[in-house]
């Protein structure tokens, strides 16, 4: 398989269309469609989506003075774009009871790998080519700096994400102005990965987030639509713009990546080997028994994150003590495990946020 997880925009008013009441049938639905195929999902719910109506719940637009807006968007010539207006309490009131509400319900389910946040057009943190009203079409720095804590207060299982974008002042973003944010445990993702100034811009705004960044949180992403070179060549073997795609996934750490369009561009080959490069990879380099008594393991991660779930070495159905999650890149370590073992057992990975059909696979050549 070249993929563990699936990802799916969701809108607000797929979920509420009413004060305080909450269907949740569309999401249930999306998950255990990508749980049948034994996957995960990345989600992101939007608002705004360029040259469509925004996904603010029907009640709200109906508010007295609520007023949204429409503008041309992302190069269209159309004012078809409809932006919220966050001047609304009631608007934001229900941004913040939503992802309670989210958390709450499924923030241990293992049908969900990452959640991704944030506001603007797709939610990537920007209205480029399109109207920006600070505190209107666009939240204020303050309810962003109130709103950002409450996700790593109510997401303690589900790692989530922000793009890299708002390392930008230019949208109120509050990080610029107040650094103790960067404290939160989110991760980043790219909506230009790959693209051609990268290394200015883009890099610029990982850097911001800190090289280290990965230990809390995941880095992900999605190829850039920037130019249909882009698109064409990003999984080259040879590259593009003289990176290649495997060295800017170790440089991120990256651990997954939207690549909705490469299935008609690369093989299945070059596609289950640029997945290969992402995320933790296991490695058993040594596995010893003293029969009946006890197991060790020197397990390895030679992959470029973590894995950002608790996994567990296990030998003869017992649970060794060391989180692999705390398995940094580059890092290898001892793991002894009191358990009644025979010389015919052989170690396994052990992780209880796996979908029916996952499995943790590791490379070894112990002999």
């Amino acid at each position: 398989d070249n993929n563990q997880v699936e990802y799916a925009y969701m809108f607000y008013n797929q979920v509420c269309t009413r004060q305080d009441e909450f269907n949740w049938d569309a999401m249930d639905r999306l998950l255990a469609d990508v749980a049948s195929r034994g996957h995960q999902a990345v989600v992101r719910f939007r608002y705004t989506y360029p040259g469509y109506a925004s996904a603010v719940p029907d009640y709200i637009k109906a508010l007295p003075g609520y007023e949204a807006r429409w503008a041309q968007a992302d190069g269209r010539s159309q004012p078809d774009t409809e932006y919220p207006d966050w001047r609304c309490e009631e608007l934001q009131r229900f941004h913040r009871e939503f992802h309670r509400r989210f958390a709450q319900r499924y923030d241990r389910d293992p049908r969900l790998a990452f959640v991704e946040t944030g506001f603007g057009h797709w939610a990537e943190y920007h209205v480029y080519d399109g109207l920006y009203i600070e505190g209107q079409t666009f939240p204020s720095t303050a309810f962003q700096k109130a709103f950002l804590p409450l996700m790593d207060e109510w997401f303690q299982d589900t790692p989530w994400l922000i793009s890299i974008d708002a390392a930008d002042g230019s949208y109120g973003s509050p990080f610029p102005g107040t650094r103790s944010l960067l404290d939160l445990r989110f991760g980043n993702f790219d909506d230009s990965f790959m693209c051609e100034d990268w290394d200015g811009y883009n890099w610029e705004c990982w850097s911001f987030f800190g090289n280290e960044r990965y230990r809390k949180g995941p880095a992900g992403g999605e190829f850039s639509y920037y130019s249909s070179y882009d698109q064409k060549h990003c999984l080259d073997a040879k590259g593009m713009y003289g990176r290649t795609f495997e060295g800017l996934a170790a440089k991120v750490h990256m651990s997954f990546i939207i690549a909705a369009d490469q299935p008609g561009k690369q093989s299945d080959a070059r596609l289950k080997e640029a997945s290969m490069a992402m995320g933790y990879r296991f490695e058993v380099r040594d596995f010893r028994i003293k029969e009946g008594e006890s197991a060790a393991v020197l397990i390895a991660n030679t992959g470029v994150a973590p894995i950002y779930r608790d996994a567990f070495v296990e030998v003869a159905g017992v649970r060794g003590g060391l989180n692999l999650r705390t398995l940094m890149p580059g890092d290898e370590a001892w793991v002894r495990i009191p358990c009644k073992a025979a010389s015919s057992d052989r170690p396994s990975i052990a992780c209880d946020h796996l979908v029916p059909g996952q499995a943790i696979q590791y490379q070894a050549d112990v002999r």
